[in-house]
């Protein structure tokens, strides 16, 4: 099972960051669109995107069927919404809305089978997005090969973020830079970050280092992407399909009316 998933392997190879892509709308064909597009994950946004339950079975197993990790981003810390993410086959979970090392440990437990948490077990169709493993199989190898990916956007979050990273089970420190600069009092205005915010995004960088975890950045742009990359980040989405649409749309538009 480790081996089919991407984004773990490309974390555990250190060759450099590993980029993916963001999914709001739903449509296995889109998703199927995006994995096609050269990154090694994509990840299905269940929170704020416009992905129902069974859009989101679609869309991981379209994903998987590309060669690509689908990670389902899920709408709160809650233990019912990370077994259907894991149990639609998702390589890894994206959690928001943490706050403690506790609300950590909450969460590694849910993702995991007993002894090491309390993950149930029963649903049929995960093994068929890594490599068509037996039940029993993706039993005795599931807690190593998915990815816990948790949200640093709180300010508590942010306050507790050496604790959050030391939890045994969390893979990634993961920044929302929209959602931690306004929950610091620094939102980010036309494109503009604070200082403050630029040195918590380096503290939580620098969290995940020395646990010798992870750490992920959302972009909303290939050049942003590169310049996080620079900074050290491990784990980076370029950009998501309701960014690059209508800015494709739109300066298509620009360049047919000669007003670009």
């Amino acid at each position: 099972m480790q081996a089919a998933n991407r984004l773990q392997q490309a974390l555990r190879a250190g060759r450099g960051p590993s980029f993916g892509a963001w999914q709001m709308l739903p449509g296995s064909n889109h998703a199927r669109t995006l994995a096609r597009c050269g990154y090694d994950w994509v990840c299905v946004d269940t929170e704020h995107g416009n992905i129902a339950d069974a859009q989101m079975h679609d869309a991981v197993g379209a994903i998987a069927a590309c060669g690509v990790s689908p990670l389902v981003r899920i709408p709160a810390n809650e233990g019912w919404m990370v077994k259907r993410a894991l149990d639609a086959g998702a390589h890894g979970i994206v959690v928001p809305l943490l706050y403690t090392a506790d609300d950590a440990r909450k969460l590694v437990a849910s993702s995991k089978f007993p002894p090491r948490g309390i993950r149930g077990f029963g649903s049929p169709f995960p093994m068929g997005t890594f490599n068509n493993e037996n039940v029993t199989e993706y039993l005795q190898q599931a807690n190593d090969s998915l990815l816990t990916i948790v949200q640093i956007e709180t300010k508590e979050a942010l306050q507790n973020v050496e604790d959050i990273a030391k939890v045994p089970g969390v893979d990634v420190l993961f920044i929302g830079p929209f959602d931690l600069g306004n929950n610091i009092g620094h939102p980010i205005i036309d494109g503009v970050m604070h200082d403050e915010l630029r040195r918590s995004i380096s503290r939580i960088l620098q969290a995940a280092n020395g646990a010798g975890k992870k750490a992920g950045f959302y972009c909303t742009s290939g050049q942003q992407a590169r310049a996080y990359a620079a900074h050290g980040f491990h784990m980076i989405s370029v950009v998501a399909d309701m960014v690059a649409i209508p800015t494709f749309m739109t300066s298509a538009l620009s360049q047919a009316k000669g007003t670009s």
